[in-house]
C-alpha cells in the first residue's frame, strides 16, 4: 500500500531539552507540499555538529529532531519537483544550493543564502514543520533531520547518487568526509611537495589528511591529545603524529621547529578557540594558509594581532569543504564508487537506530571516530 501523500507513522530521536539524552519517540511525519522530498532514511551517520546542540555550544530552537549526515530512498516528492523520484537514492544536504542565489551563481561561493546554517531555522524553507510527536511541532535541523526513519527536505536539500552506493558508507559523504576532504583539496588548495599540521585526529580531521595526501602533501603532522588515533592517522595518510601534552612549550612553537620556521598549510578540526589561534600561528608568516574547519562555540570571539596576517598569512574557514553540495556530492561519490578513496577508516561502529545515544557516548569518550545508525 502507497504512503505516498498520506502521513507516516515512524521512530525518530527527539531532542526535547539541551544535556538529556534523547528520547525514542513515534513521531507523524507530514507528506511533502510542493517542492519537498519525503525520504526514508537508510543510514546516518553521528557528528560532532549534532553533539554541540546537545551540550548547547551550538544553540538550536527545541524540541528538534537533529541528524545531518545521511542516506536513504526517496519515499515520495510534493509537487513540482524534478531532480529527484520515488526509489531514487538520495544524500540530504544540509548545506543546500538554490542554484537561483548570488552566492550559488558565485564560482567560489557555497553557502547558500536559504541556508539556515547562518539564522537557524527550526523549519523548512516555507517556515512550518513536517514533524508532529504528541501533538506538538518538533523542528528540523538544517535542512535535513535525518534522526527519524523518514524525514522530508526542501528539494533544494537533497541529490540524486549512483544506484549501486552502498548507502551505509556514501552517507559520510553527506557531511564528515566531504567537510574535511575538501577542506584540503578545495579551500585551502594544498600543494604538491607542502607540509601539513592537522588538529584534531577525528573523522573529519582524518579525511583532512586524506585530502592533504591526494593533493600531493609530503609531510602531513597529526596533532592531538589523544594518542589512541596515531595508528589510525597514519593509516589514512599522516607522516607523524604529536601530542601537544608532551611538550613543555606551546604547540605552534613545536610545529614552527619540525617544519624549519612554520608549515604551509594548517587546518583546525576541534572547534576550540586556542587551538585556532594556535593553527595559525604554526604556519609560515609570509604563505601559509590556515583554515577553520571545526565549528567554533556560539558568541565567543579571539583576540588577535591583526600582525599575523599582515605579513602574508591567509586565515580562512569553509562549510562542506568549499563544494557547492548539488554539484559536488554526487561527484564524490562517483568519486568512491571508483575506488578514489576509501571511507572504511573512519567507520568504526555500526549500531541500530534505537542505540543513538551509546553512539553519543562512543563519539564523547573518543572511542569512535565515526558510528553509522542503521534504520
Amino acid at each position: 500500500m502507497s504512503t505516498a501523500g498520506k502521513v507516516i507513522k515512524c521512530k525518530a530521536a527527539v531532542l526535547w531539552e539541551e544535556k538529556k539524552p534523547f528520547s525514542i519517540e513515534e513521531v507523524e511525519v507530514a507528506p511533502p507540499k510542493a517542492h519537498e522530498v519525503r525520504i526514508k532514511m537508510v543510514a546516518t551517520g553521528i557528528c560532532r555538529s549534532d553533539d554541540h546542540v546537545v551540550s548547547g555550544s551550538f544553540h538550536w530552537p527545541l524540541p528538534v529532531i537533529l541528524g545531518h549526515e545521511a542516506a536513504g530512498i526517496v519515499e515520495s516528492v510534493g509537487e513540482g519537483v524534478t531532480s529527484v523520484k520515488p526509489g531514487d537514492k538520495v544524500i540530504p544536504l544540509f548545506n543546500p544550493q538554490c542554484g537561483k542565489c548570488k552566492v550559488c551563481k558565485h564560482p567560489e561561493g557555497n553557502v547558500c543564502l536559504k541556508s539556515s546554517l547562518q539564522q537557524p531555522q527550526g523549519t523548512l524553507i516555507d517556515g512550518t514543520s513536517r514533524f508532529t510527536c504528541r501533538g506538538k511541532p518538533i523542528n528540523h535541523f538544517i535542512h535535513t533531520s535525518t534522526f527519524c526513519q523518514y524525514t522530508v527536505v526542501d528539494e533544494m536539500a537533497v541529490v540524486k547518487i549512483d544506484a549501486a552506493s552502498p548507502l551505509e558508507k556514501v552517507c559520510l559523504i553527506g557531511c564528515g568526509f566531504t567537510t574535511g576532504y575538501g577542506s584540503a583539496v578545495k579551500v585551502a588548495k594544498v600543494t604538491q611537495g607542502s607540509t601539513c599540521a592537522v588538529f584534531g585526529l577525528g573523522g573529519v580531521g582524518l579525511s583532512v589528511i586524506m585530502g592533504c595526501k591526494a593533493a600531493g602533501a609530503s609531510r602531513i603532522i597529526g596533532v592531538d591529545i589523544n594518542k589512541n588515533k596515531f595508528a589510525k592517522a597514519k593509516e589514512v595518510g599522516a607522516t607523524e603524529c604529536i601530542n601537544p601534552q608532551d611538550y613543555n612549550k606551546p604547540i605552534e612553537e613545536v610545529l614552527k621547529e619540525l617544519s624549519d620556521g612554520g608549515v604551509d598549510f594548517s587546518f583546525e578540526v576541534i572547534g576550540r578557540l586556542d587551538t585556532m589561534l594556535s593553527a595559525l600561528l604554526c604556519c609560515q608568516n609570509s604563505y601559509g594558509v590556515s583554515v577553520i574547519v571545526g565549528v567554533p562555540p556560539d558568541s565567543q570571539n579571539i583576540p588577535m594581532n591583526p600582525m599575523l596576517l599582515l605579513t602574508g598569512r591567509i586565515w580562512k574557514g569553509g562549510i562542506f569543504g568549499g563544494f557547492k553540495s548539488k554539484d559536488s556530492v554526487p561527484k564524490l561519490v562517483a568519486d568512491f564508487m571508483a575506488k578514489k578513496f576509501s571511507l572504511d577508516p573512519l567507520i568504526t561502529n555500526v549500531l541500530p537506530f534505537e542505540k543513538i545515544n551509546e553512539g553519543f557516548e562512543l563519539l564523547r569518550s573518543g572511542k569512535s571516530i565515526r558510528t553509522i545508525l542503521t534504520f
